[in-house]
């Protein structure tokens, strides 16, 4: 029987052999999804998408870029004019017919404790609207889009307001206020009622211009509105600091503040989040971190020219 001749390699052949480039090994690595989780149960080669928790994406109130100096936006038009000298009209007429009817029943007392509790009211009703449009529907919201997308820039620029022209800022209350109490005038004559709607509804249409008054420094304020920022009559510069300081989700009062911290202290907004989000499933922006449409951006040296 012949044997077959073999070709054998030389040692040293066999010591290098594991080193020649051309041999290469690679390993993959399988991990089992069952091994992995405990949550449920999953069939072999099944394809599992684990849910994630996206945050809503961020209401754009304005653009990226800061209102100019004289952007046509931050400026009074006579239509705007025409507004406010409607509103104020209204006003002055519900106070004049209730002085007048305070005079001639020889009443005075009932009629002006119904024009502190129109004081009163108003800033309550100033801290919750604030709330509402602070938290809550967006620029395409009906009736009130444009209200809400100015106050979500005024986060971003809250200097923007104390360059807006006295009518700018008042006119969108003032249209409002004209509505509501123009039909008081004209059926009403009870200076109790009057006493009460001429005084709240005056301060609910003049809270953007005590909100502007609370953004300023004290030195360029009118000596009587410091006065009065001082004695608590008007919100106060440093009280309304505070709303605009993380979480964002306080001090919405801006007639007097007299009401930021008694809701505040007993949690009257976070208890109403919690009730339109268990009944409409409505999250407030509150809730959220705050995002960068939120973050103030101070004042360029260029804006820092007074809006003549």
């Amino acid at each position: 029987m012949s044997i077959l001749t073999q070709n054998k390699l030389p040692l040293s052949s066999q010591r290098h052999f594991h080193t020649c480039p051309s041999l290469t090994i690679r390993t993959t690595r399988v991990h089992c999804l069952a091994a992995t989780t405990t949550k449920r149960k999953t069939e072999p080669n099944q394809l599992v998408i684990e849910p994630r928790l996206v945050p809503p994406p961020p209401s754009k109130a304005t653009g990226s870029t800061p209102p100019r100096l004289n952007d046509p936006s931050l400026q009074s038009t006579w239509s705007h004019r025409a507004w406010v000298a409607s509103g104020c009209t209204t006003v002055l007429i519900s106070l004049a017919k209730s002085i007048v009817g305070a005079a001639n029943l020889h009443v005075w007392a009932e009629p002006t404790l119904a024009a502190l509790v129109g004081y009163i009211v108003a800033d309550l009703g100033s801290g919750v609207y604030h709330w509402g449009i602070d938290n809550y529907g967006g620029d395409s919201t009906p009736i009130f889009g444009a209200q809400i997308e100015a106050f979500q820039g005024h986060h971003k620029w809250p200097w923007t307001i104390t360059r807006r022209q006295f009518a700018n800022n008042l006119h969108a209350l003032a249209r409002a206020i004209t509505f509501v109490v123009l039909p008081i005038d004209l059926i009403c004559d009870d200076p109790i009622v009057l006493g009460f709607v001429s005084t709240c509804s005056g301060c609910i249409m003049f809270s953007q211009q005590f909100h502007a008054w609370a953004h300023m420094t004290k030195s360029r304020l009118p000596p009587l509105v410091a006065a009065l920022q001082d004695l608590g009559i008007l919100v106060s510069r440093s009280q309304h600091a505070a709303h605009h300081r993380p979480p964002y989700n306080n001090n919405y009062c801006i007639v007097s503040g007299v009401w930021n911290e008694f809701l505040d202290n007993q949690q009257v907004f976070e208890a109403l989040e919690m009730l339109l989000f268990f009944k409409l499933g409505v999250r407030p922006r509150s809730w959220s971190e705050p995002n960068s449409d939120w973050t103030e951006e101070t004042e360029a040296p260029s804006q820092l020219t007074p809006n003549l």
